[in-house]
């Protein structure tokens, strides 16, 4: 299952404006590496969430699993350089320093089917998005380390 995030495909830019004469530019590509890693299955319908999958690449566990999926996908972006810049329970956001100046980012979000019954073999998932832009860009706060 080894595949590569190239680009962040967002909601607000792929919907048409009326007023809009041109699309607006996509955002550059980068590529993030996702591993095998054992316990994790792609799941191109990002558990049936049709808008989810459009931007964003998803992988199904068990809910028993999931924390050691995420830890196992976490060691493996580390050693690609990828830092820990901000996160909570269900989201982490990752962020490397481009060689020519500036910074990528990519998250990885963690969601359980909310209309079944929390279990320890029922379906959970992690989708990973690129984050357009330069998050480390003046005036967007502190730059990682």
């Amino acid at each position: 299952m080894k595949t590569s995030i190239l680009t962040a495909v967002v909601a607000l830019l792929s919907t048409p404006v009326l007023a809009q004469t041109a699309p607006p530019p996509a955002p550059p590509a980068q590529t993030v590496e996702l591993p095998e890693v054992p316990g994790a299955t792609a799941d191109p319908t990002c558990g049936g969430r049709a808008e989810l999958a459009r931007i964003a690449f998803c992988i199904s566990s068990t809910q028993a699993g999931m924390q050691s999926v995420a830890d196992a996908y976490s060691a493996e972006f580390a050693k690609q350089g990828w830092l820990v810049g901000a996160g909570d329970a269900n989201l982490i956001v990752y962020v490397r320093r481009k060689p020519a100046g500036g910074c990528e980012a990519f998250q990885m979000q963690a969601f359980a089917n909310d209309d079944r019954v929390p279990a320890p073999g029922a379906p959970a998932y992690l989708a990973f998005a690129t984050i357009p832009g330069d998050i480390c860009a003046a005036g967007t706060g502190a730059a990682p380390q």
